[in-house]
């Protein structure tokens, strides 16, 4: 099992070259095993900067809690 647990928010590139902003929860069961949640904001976005921008305001997010791909 592996201790690294996802960045809280990812910023993906989709083909027609906007953002999508997931946001990702990290929740353990009983026996410490991670359970992930994930949910796509329904927003596409322009930028990394403007994903991140929204990602800050909207969920309080900081530096360092970002993943791109």
């Amino acid at each position: 099992m592996s201790s690294a647990e996802p960045k809280p928010f990812l910023i993906l590139k989709d083909e027609m070259g906007q953002f999508h902003l997931t946001v990702r929860e990290t929740r353990y069961n009983s026996q410490g095993y991670p359970w992930v949640v994930s949910r796509q904001v329904e927003e596409t976005f322009k930028s990394t900067a403007a994903a991140r921008a929204y990602a800050v305001e909207q969920f309080g997010g900081k530096a360092g809690e970002f993943a791109f791909r």
